[in-house]
């Protein structure tokens, strides 16, 4: 006889809270431990393709920087292909990680992240895809984590016909997607959490 599980109730949602850094990256928060923090190093070694560097920062509804916020990213290797288990189309890049954790500096705000510019994979119909690299944002005020994506200013043809970046409704609010390429070589992408430039946020 099935008994009622009343008991296992999921408890309500919180906000990232103060302990944030120190469970996920101790080292930044003071702790010194396990010889640095997960998903600091992005590459092991010599890397395939471009090596680029991504930069941004979160910003509130006000426009004013959030100092406290946590960003990681998820992402194909130069060829396109993932390092995981359930990639069969080839073997990805054995010096890359393609992930990464960065979080923001206690005066900034600034997020960083060396990495390489992803390759093309294929969307379920076999179109290909723009390169792009996930990304999910924690910090004070978020309930739940944020999930988004950044593209390629840089990549507009490919862009163009992105099986996603061509289904958003409001055109004009594709570019809150695209990271710039600045004069120094590296990639700006910032993220607004609300406001005029609010950041197009996919719920996954």
């Amino acid at each position: 006889m099935p008994q009622s599980l009343n008991y296992l109730r999921e408890s309500p949602s919180q906000t990232a809270g103060p302990y944030v850094h120190i469970g996920c990256t101790p080292n930044f928060a003071g702790i010194d431990i396990y010889g640095g923090d997960l998903g600091t190093v992005m590459k092991t070694g010599p890397v395939k393709g471009q090596e680029i560097t991504v930069k941004g920062a979160v910003f509130d509804g006000t426009g004013t920087v959030l100092r406290d916020a946590m960003v990681e990213i998820w992402q194909a290797d130069a060829a396109g292909l993932y390092p995981s288990a359930n990639e069969t189309r080839g073997a990805a890049d054995p010096n890359f990680t393609g992930w990464g954790r960065s979080a923001g500096d206690m005066d900034t705000g600034e997020f960083t992240f060396e990495t390489v510019k992803p390759g093309q994979v294929p969307w379920p119909d076999g179109r290909m895809q723009a390169p792009h690299i996930t990304v999910w944002i924690v910090a004070r005020g978020i309930n739940l984590g944020l999930q988004t994506r950044l593209y390629f200013e840089d990549a507009a043809e490919a862009n163009a016909v992105d099986p996603i970046l061509s289904r958003i409704e409001h055109q004009n609010r594709v570019p809150t997607l695209l990271a710039k390429l600045e004069k120094d070589g590296s990639y700006r992408f910032d993220i607004h959490l609300q406001g005029p430039h609010e950041t197009i946020f996919f719920d996954i």
